[in-house]
């Protein structure tokens, strides 16, 4: 045997409007709860049931004392449902505005843009300037590194640089010297390990050389030329 369906949510403030039309008074909630199940609406959600219709205003509620009472009317629905059809009918004719402001524009657009050999020579000669002009960028890109701005930002770092590499430099050999003083009987075994980090008789300051722009270089060093 199969299970009987319960009621949709629509149907049940179906059931419960039709409480308060039949009776035209007013009710509290658990007398509500109470009348629900004899319309086939469970009593644990007759009150959601009782605020969805409250919340979409077709069903009234307000507190006297310290109870709540609801109620409704068939002219409650009736004006909730033409305040709705309002508001729809006010949408409509303003999308309606919107739509022939939409096709005037579109119609005003169009104007000046019908197909013609003066178009088509000036669609064709405007792409002659857009692809020239992209060589032109491109060319413009290749000489990058020469932007002035460029340039003095590399001048700027490569002083960051030397100062710090000369800074380290001074710090390598305050400790050689350190360690010379400190032990003097390890000093051959201190001069394999400098030699074997790299800090050799060649071992120097950094002298700083100026910056050459590409441009200063001749066109045949460039090209590789002797």
């Amino acid at each position: 045997m199969s299970k009987k369906r319960g009621l949709s949510l629509e149907e049940k403030r179906e059931k419960i409007l039709q409480i308060f039309y039949d009776s035209q008074d007013f009710f509290l909630l658990k007398e509500l709860e109470k009348l629900g199940p004899k319309k086939g609406v469970i009593s644990q959600s007759v009150k959601d049931v009782v605020q969805s219709l409250v919340d979409d205003d077709l069903a009234s509620k307000d507190k006297i004392g310290t109870s709540v009472y609801f109620w409704s009317l068939p002219s409650c629905a009736g004006n909730q449902m033409r305040t709705v059809c309002r508001k729809l009918d006010s949408d409509l004719q303003s999308s309606k505005k919107r739509h022939a402001e939409l096709v005037d524009q579109c119609d005003a657009l169009k104007k000046g843009r019908e197909e013609s050999d003066e178009r088509e020579e000036a669609l064709a000669e405007l792409k002659t300037i857009e692809m020239k002009y992209n060589e032109l960028k491109e060319e413009m890109e290749k000489y990058a590194d020469n932007d002035p701005a460029a340039v003095q930002a590399m001048k700027e770092a490569i002083e960051v640089a030397h100062v710090a590499a000369n800074r380290w430099t001074d710090n390598i050999f305050t400790l050689r010297q350190w360690c010379s003083n400190n032990f003097p009987q390890a000093k051959e075994q201190l001069e394999n390990m400098y030699q074997e980090a790299g800090i050799t008789d060649e071992f120097d300051y950094l002298e700083l050389l100026p910056v050459i722009s590409v441009n200063a270089v001749p066109d045949q060093m460039l090209e590789g030329d002797p």
